[in-house]
């Protein structure tokens, strides 16, 4: 226990590198601390999954440290165990770790219907994943002939995690054409089986060659490789760890370049191996010299939550009516984000610090008034941070250990000593959220929140944009049960003039709906309030708080699934509109949208990545209309839509997250991210499962020179092929980043168009070649590219080696379309030898007005199939009669001629 609670202290250099990531992973000495694996809340209390997760994490080191050349190994992992078990003394109360942070996920069945371990990858190729999905009965072990042994898998799918690799398979595409010669798309090629198929009909099934489809040249549909179960080949883990020789990563040495697998077409041809090789974890460790040691564990049990509001009341809270809007966001804090049975007190400070309430637990309205009555009323005094944070670690520690803890620090004011306290607040085990209210808030006060895994939000003064009220709304809980947690339906504002009426709707669909509140305010008087419910009924009984300008109305029960109306009227202010709700059931997970920016700083001229992941429990939502409103310092804001499209941000198509690059500073210093998300399709119902990175369902195996079939891959519900209609409405706080660097205006134009990854190639006709991809910007994925650059070589290493070297197709009647659109391009190769089992590989770059170049896609490939031709059939001649004469010879006739002979005779007789 001693070595996991010390790397506490590590993490914190480890948070502060810059890039925005939940996990608390570090690799210290070449051993990997801080991985955090989470039991579902939803899992019954079964002791034995613990015991499961031990083994297969002690499995995996020593295969993990061999794979890698001796360089990494899994030292300490910490794992969540959900509040409902029973309590243990050797279960002990979490740090930083949360189930938000987790990187991996121990839960039931998937609701896709089936166990496929997968991991879940937000960036591209290089990137760090966000996180591991397991099922109880992989990890019990009921899918080895599947995926093979469960720590071998963690390998796979951790390589995925750290280094952001890709899976060197193909479920898509299994077979290809190499020079005219068929091959299993698989890496290295030295893995050997049979390409066969599995035919039934009655009950009985039978076992046979692939046939070779005539249009395409390669194998018919349903075809499969089937690997032998003996092998010599020791890579890749990335293909199929599973394989009982298979020990290592594809090198650059014994890399498929030509296979067509995610691996090759994400990260440039480069072997798994490469991409390990330039990631952060290589280049700052040596192989070891001795056999790292066997991983430790640490039992962690989720406890009741423990809140401390620290909050600013310092003078210059009094500006813009700043402490009004604390006082807003404070009672939407307490009487709707903050969870029953949590517990809650309160600081506020100035150049000292007040206690305004000790912890209270929260069981039921009063207590929640109660702690709305202690918010701050008048402003005044400098601002010391620190006092009031440990004014809170003395609160906490009155009643619980400050591990786990969680305090809200909020502050707008400037404040040279916060460094001062940075040694307390990272012995304290205590989780701080920051929220920067004003363009002159402390410029370390995000450091507090990278130390210890806090959410960092900003909100400007422009009370319209409801900044504060979002930052708030976005606390509830890391842990738990989503149908514990406040939901965020809406949230909009308008300033308006001479009686004008903000009008809308708000959906409430039937995931949600319990514990609703429709929360108003404004900046001079109360407006007039109209609120119907889906059936049209006027809704009374708002709460007015004149002194805190707000008005609230909590709805009883659960709210009518449908369109709620509204239309408030005021003139010379500013109103502002949220609405929160809670799940409807306990077993219907609800609709949930997550958003977060890639890094926590930008340094121009580097984009930013703005994620948004739309989900249902673990399913994707697709076809969501999802926007970002991203605003800085100066107020200005800049509206993006992001799309789940497989192209310029986005890593993978239909997987339920939305991206979008972000190039548009005007500023140095903070930026607010806020989401919404409409409408969509829940992808339960989708034919087409979204491509998951993770370990390859093997269909079967080959022992003794027998086909051993594994049962068929779950197939997801087939009923309703176009999936299922979702409406819904949500907002997001994706929290805040900070940008440097940036030139005052005119801001020069430093973006190249983005990369295309998406480029494919067919072949139609007499040598047509038809190329489709999605059209990037000028400026990354914004604005219409100038031009197209298309290139062409028989050899695969050449055009990515020697682009400009390449062969150049013409181009010139091609005008690029506005990013996002789907271009599409035919063309016929020429001064290039173009024959039956000619490959043809063909790459893109896209030129912007100022000439700047996008990197070369992904590289396509083609390869010339012509079926052979089929003699036409001639007619067969029918046979001559047979001679029957009395000459004839034919052997047999005689018998006829006697017989002929008679009738004859016969005939004149009767005649």
């Amino acid at each position: 226990m001693g070595s996991f609670k010390s790397s506490v202290f590590i993490l914190v250099l480890h948070l502060l590198e810059g890039t925005l990531s939940d996990s608390l992973i570090q690799l210290n000495n070449n051993g990997y601390e801080g991985i955090v694996i989470a039991i579902d809340p939803n899992v019954p209390e079964d002791e034995t999954i613990i015991q499961q997760i031990k083994d297969m994490v002690t499995q995996a080191s020593p295969y993990l440290f061999e794979a890698t050349e001796k360089r990494f190994y899994f030292k300490n992992v910490a794992i969540l165990i959900p509040e409902k078990w029973k309590t243990k003394p050797e279960y002990v109360r979490p740090k930083l770790e949360t189930y938000k942070n987790a990187d991996v996920l121990v839960a039931e069945q998937n609701p896709l219907g089936n166990d496929e371990p997968y991991t879940e990858q937000m960036g591209h190729c290089g990137e760090k994943g966000e996180r591991i999905h397991f099922t109880l009965d992989f990890l019990a072990g009921k899918k080895f002939s599947q995926y093979g042994p469960q720590e071998r898998v963690f390998v796979h799918e951790w390589a995925h995690l750290r280094w952001g690799v890709y899976d060197e398979y193909n479920n898509d595409q299994k077979f290809y054409l190499s020079n005219g010669k068929k091959e299993a798309v698989r890496c290295s090629a030295g893995i050997s089986g049979k390409n066969v198929i599995k035919k039934c009909q009655g009950g009985s099934c039978i076992t046979k060659s692939c046939k070779l489809d005539k249009v395409t040249g390669l194998y018919e549909e349903g075809c499969e490789f089937i690997p032998y179960d003996r092998q010599t080949e020791p890579a890749s883990i990335m293909f199929s760890q599973s394989i009982d020789s298979v020990v290592k990563f594809c090198t650059e040495k014994n890399h498929n370049k030509d296979a067509p697998n995610p691996q090759n077409q994400r990260c440039n041809l480069r072997s798994t191996w490469e991409v390990i090789q330039d990631s952060e974890d290589f280049k700052k460790t040596t192989p070891m010299t001795t056999q790292p040691p066997t991983p430790t564990f640490s039992l962690l049990q989720i406890g009741q939550r423990i809140v401390c509001l620290v909050l600013d009341k310092s003078g210059s809270m009094a500006t813009g009516d700043r402490l009004k809007r604390l006082n807003q966001a404070g009672k939407l804090f307490l009487l709707q984000i903050v969870e029953q049975g949590s517990w809650v007190g309160m600081v506020t400070f100035d150049s000292a610090a007040q206690v305004q309430s000790e912890l209270i637990q929260i069981n039921s309205g009063t207590e929640r008034d109660a702690l709305t009555k202690s918010l701050p009323t008048v402003a005044t005094g400098g601002t010391s941070i620190c006092s009031g944070l440990r004014s809170a670690f003395a609160v906490i520690k009155k009643k619980y250990p400050t591990d786990g803890a969680e305090i809200v620090l909020l502050t707008d004011g400037e404040d040279n000593t916060i460094s001062s306290c940075f040694n307390e607040v990272k012995q304290s085990g205590a989780v701080i959220h920051t929220v920067a209210l004003g363009p002159s808030a402390a410029k370390e006060l995000e450091e507090l929140s990278k130390m210890t895994g806090g959410l960092q939000t900003y909100a400007s003064d422009q009370a319209q944009n409801n900044g504060l009220i979002d930052a708030f709304g976005a606390l509830s809980s890391g842990n738990g049960v989503d149908s514990q947690r406040a939901i965020q339906l809406e949230s909009k504002g308008v300033t308006l003039q001479n009686n004008q009426w903000m009008n809308g709707t708000v959906l409430v669909d039937s995931t949600v709906g319990n514990d609703t509140l429709f929360l108003i305010t404004w900046t001079t008087q109360p407006p007039q309030i109209l609120l119907r419910d889906p059936s049209g009924n006027k809704q009374d009984g708002f709460v007015m708080d004149t002194n805190t300008k707000m008005a609230y109305l909590q709805i009883p029960g659960t709210a009518k699934v449908g369109m709620w109306s509204y239309s408030l009227q005021a003139s010379s202010q500013t109103l502002t509109l949220t609405v929160t709700s809670r799940a409807s059931s306990a077993t219907l997970p609800p609709i949930t949208v997550t958003s977060k920016m890639n890094k926590d700083t930008g340094k121009f001229p580097s984009p930013m990545a703005v994620y948004a992941k739309v989900h249902q429990g673990a399913t994707p939502i697709l076809r969501a209309t999802v926007t970002a409103v991203i605003e800085s310092v100066n107020g200005n804001t800049v509206n993006l839509e992001l799309l789940d499209n497989g192209a310029g941000a986005d890593a993978t198509k239909d997987d339920g997250i939305y991206s979008r690059y972000f190039t548009a500073y005007d500023t140095n210093g903070r930026y607010s991210v806020k989401v919404w998300a409409l409408g969509g399709i829940n992808a339960a119902g989708q034919k087409v499962t979204p491509r998951q990175n993770g370990a390859m369902y093997i269909p079967g195996w080959i022992e003794n020179g027998e086909v051993k079939w594994n049962p068929p891959r779950p197939e997801i519900n087939k009923n309703d092929l176009q999936g299922k209609q979702v409406c819904f409405s949500r907002t997001s706080s994706g929290g805040s980043f900070v940008a440097s660097g940036v030139p005052l205006a005119p801001i020069p134009d430093l973006f190249p168009p983005c990369q295309i990854t998406d480029l494919q190639a067919k072949i139609h006709g007499d040598n047509f070649i038809n190329l489709t991809w999605t059209a990037p910007g000028d400026d990354y994925d914004h604005g219409r590219a100038h031009k197209y650059i298309i290139k062409i070589s028989a050899n695969i290493l050449d055009l990515r080696d020697k682009f400009n070297d390449s062969l150049q197709v013409n181009t010139s009647d091609l005008i690029p379309k506005e990013a996002n659109s789907k271009e599409i391009f035919v063309f016929t190769p020429e001064d290039i030898t173009f024959e039956n089992g000619t490959d043809l590989f063909i790459a893109v770059q896209a030129v912007d007005k100022s000439n700047l170049k996008s990197e070369i896609s992904n590289i396509a490939r083609v390869s010339l199939f012509i079926p052979p031709e089929t003699p036409p059939e001639i007619p067969t001649p029918s046979p001559p009669c047979p001679d029957i004469s009395v000459n004839s010879t034919i052997p047999g006739l005689h018998v006829l001629k006697i017989m002929w002979k008679w009738l004859g005779e016969l005939q004149l007789t009767l005649g």
